[in-house]
């Protein structure tokens, strides 16, 4: 895991990503609305700023060609580079590039500089521009003053202000080691980036080997890893590559310590380098040097015509790292020179370029762009688009001028409300017609639970809304007990149908909210059954997506391989992580606190939300009945726990007096009792006076998750 638990005690259940979810670690207080105040920029005046930043060199640190441009789409694309689909971490959002790790990274040397040149436009325009936002606005801006037409840019990312507790970066313990590919070179988990520290791939080959077919192998994995195809991929990469160069004068001996290890009167500032001036012309940052192409602050063709029409051979560049160069001497010199002009330079490339050449599905990508270059510029202009939008979620949360007006097939579209929604007397209404129906409170709990806990905090995506439910690939998951859930929505659906064809005025219900309303009736009438008079809140509004509207491949990275809320575990978790880490992994993409996993976990287990026909965790003898027998029964000395399987997964719990046993129980229901912060929070709920409570905060927390998706609401 990321979160290290103290030597001390090795065994603890790092809650951390849990209490950063509970607290506001930033200045702003709660009623502050970032996305009304971004609303309120001239964004015009903002990339006016920016762009003078851009173009007025500073003595401190001089801008290659004059121009900050390259430099900052760097920092930009290496801001939303580290967004993975796998659990949907990382990315542009929070800023989180200011903090270490990230900030520390070997593959962000430098970058620190770039962040402190955009200072005077951050400390312009304060709260009503974040970091997160000037960090990728100015990626655009750079471009365009370069010369490009971008795609578009939606604003509205708020700032974090400490680094994201529940991003696991790697199994690694030093920088630009590997432990994270198997003996077939697959990349284990949810990690996409090659080696730790490192966006994506080893720019000079695979373990630092110059082999481009195998390096087109490693570029392949992690860039469809960050939700790129091969055409993305290879506009991505020979657009970004059209804009400046790499600066490698020198070894990296020369180097100082990273930001997070620099002396305090540096500042947070980083690798200083005794190499000559230590900047300019003699920076060091990736130990390779030169440009790409002979204009590298235009936006030009020459990337992919250099790429393609010349041979080019590997050598050892002057900072001791593998590169390319064309061979026969062919372009010696034909380049800008970055800081003399009068000088030149020879057009270079990376192991990673050639690969893209020589990888022949890549190669006709390539050619392609060659032959038609408004194609090129497009591609470049949608895949970047992407890129720094990607962790944003539905386009409804991007804000300001420039956010385009259709919706892209990867921000998961739903359908606008084109009708009357349904007030109170109508959610009575279904309510009772759910209730009456032959579906139970669990079938209806689970329903709204198995649509509702697919969001993910970390990029926005998931939820209940949209009714993906009912659609490929979601129906079809493993989880979420097909044969089952195909009869709970053949009555959903003839419900809704029944409610929506009796209606004389325009009032309907969207499937997708009637899965909530079914939830809500359910958690009622079992909160009703033990005793407690409670009404979930309800906000009508959601509509029900389109298979067309549904991209299958790129939903199946929402699949939960755990759901530990549900006792379900397939037994296998490529980063080794126990049953109740997945359990904590998962509360944390559902933006939980500890006391909201806690309630919504016994809640759950005595609704006999759980996989299968099992029973496991189902401390109660009146399962469908909320109440807090799953605690009492955790923290009951009359209980002891047996494990029943070699790999302590499964255990009976059994009555210590007359060798009974009970019940059956996973590891994420014992954790309750051995965890000392879960169980102090376990007694609260187990205590006589508990059950009122428990009740109470469940409601709150399954309204919270049931709403999560709801950005209308926010």
């Amino acid at each position: 895991m990321s979160n290290e638990t103290p030597e001390w005690n090795p065994n603890d259940l790092s809650l951390e990503p849990l209490d950063q979810n509970a607290r506001n670690t930033g200045p702003y207080d709660e009623d502050f609305d970032y996305a009304e105040a971004f609303a309120s920029l001239d964004l015009d005046e903002v990339k006016a700023d920016i762009e003078d930043v851009l173009t007025t060199s500073q003595d401190w640190w001089p801008a290659d060609y004059g121009h900050y441009g390259p430099l900052i789409i760097r920092m930009a694309w290496h801001s939303a580079g580290t967004y993975r689909t796998g659990d949907g971490r990382g990315g542009a959002a929070g800023g989180t590039q200011r903090f270490d790790p990230l900030n520390s990274w070997p593959d962000n040397a430098n970058l620190d500089k770039a962040r402190r040149l955009l200072w005077p436009v951050k400390q312009k325009y304060g709260r009503n521009l974040s970091w997160a936002d000037l960090l990728v606005l100015s990626g655009n801006v750079a471009m365009e003053s370069m010369g490009f037409e971008t795609f578009g840019f939606g604003g509205g990312r708020e700032d974090d202000f400490e680094p994201d507790a529940g991003v696991d970066w790697g199994p690694e313990e030093e920088m630009m080691a590997d432990k994270r590919h198997d003996e077939e070179g697959n990349l284990i988990g949810d990690l996409a980036a090659d080696h730790m520290g490192l966006i994506y791939v080893n720019p000079e080959g695979p373990g630092g080997e110059p082999d481009p077919l195998e390096s087109a192998k490693y570029i392949r994995q992690s860039f469809d890893r960050m939700a790129m195809n091969d055409e993305e991929t290879v506009a991505l990469c020979a657009g970004g590559h059209t804009f400046g160069k790499v600066h490698g004068a020198a070894s990296d001996d020369h180097l100082g310590a990273e930001p997070g290890k620099a002396p305090i009167e540096q500042q947070g500032l980083g690798w200083e380098s005794d190499y000559g001036e230590g900047k300019g012309a003699d920076t060091i940052t990736s130990g390779i040097e030169g440009p790409w192409t002979q204009s590298p602050t235009s936006w030009d063709l020459d990337y992919v015509n250099n790429l393609l029409e010349y041979e080019w051979e590997v050598h050892e560049g002057p900072g001791g790292a593998w590169q390319w160069r064309p061979k026969d001497g062919e372009l010696e010199g034909s380049a800008e020179h970055a800081h003399d002009p009068d000088g030149s330079a020879t057009p270079m490339m990376l192991t990673t370029d050639v690969a893209l050449k020589r990888d022949p599905d890549y190669r006709e990508v390539l050619e392609r762009f060659q032959e038609n270059p408004m194609e090129f510029g497009q591609a470049f202009a949608k895949a970047w688009y992407k890129l720094i939008h990607r962790d944003m979620g539905p386009q409804e949360r991007l804000v300001g001028p420039e956010v385009p007006d259709e919706p892209m097939i990867w921000q998961d579209p739903i359908p606008e409300v084109d009708h009357e929604l349904v007030g109170d007397e109508e959610v009575a209404e279904l309510k009772a017609m759910l209730l009456e129906s032959d579906l139970t409170v669990t079938q209806l709990a689970k329903t709204a639970w198995a649509a509702a806990s697919t969001y993910r905090d970390s990029d926005k995506r998931g939820g209940v809304n949209g009714a993906r439910i009912r659609l490929k690939p979601h129906r079809d998951w493993e989880v979420n007990e097909p044969e089952e859930l195909d009869v709970t929505l053949e009555t959903l659906s003839a419900i809704r149908e029944e409610f929506n064809a009796s209606r004389e005025d325009d009032v309907r219900v969207s499937l997708a909210d009637l899965i909530v309303i079914g939830g809500n009736a359910a958690v009622e009438q079992a909160a009703e059954d033990a005793g407690y008079d409670v009404e979930v809140p309800f906000e009508p509004g959601r509509t029900d997506a389109s298979q067309e509207q549904t991209d299958v491949e790129s939903f199946q990275a929402l699949r939960p391989d755990a759901d530990g809320f549900r006792n379900y575990y397939t037994g296998v978790d490529p980063m080794n992580r126990s049953p109740e880490e997945l359990l904590v992994d998962k509360a944390d993409l559902l933006d939980l606190s500890p006391a909201e996993m806690t309630a919504l976990v016994g809640g759950l287990r005595t609704l006999d939300v759980t996989y299968g026909d099992s029973g496991r965790g189902v401390f109660t003898d009146e399962p469908g009945t909320l109440s807090n027998d799953f605690f009492e029964t955790v923290l009951d000395m009359r209980y002891e726990w047996e494990a029943v399987d070699d790999e302590n997964l499964h255990f009976a719990v059994v009555d210590r007096e007359t060798g009974e046993e009970v019940y059956e129980a996973s590891r994420v229901d014992l954790v309750f009792g051995s965890n000392h912060r879960l169980r102090a929070l376990a007694e609260v709920y187990a205590a006589e006076d508990g059950e009122e409570q428990l009740v109470e905060d469940f409601v709150d927390t399954w309204h919270k998750v049931m709403t999560l998706d709801r950005f209308d609401l926010k």
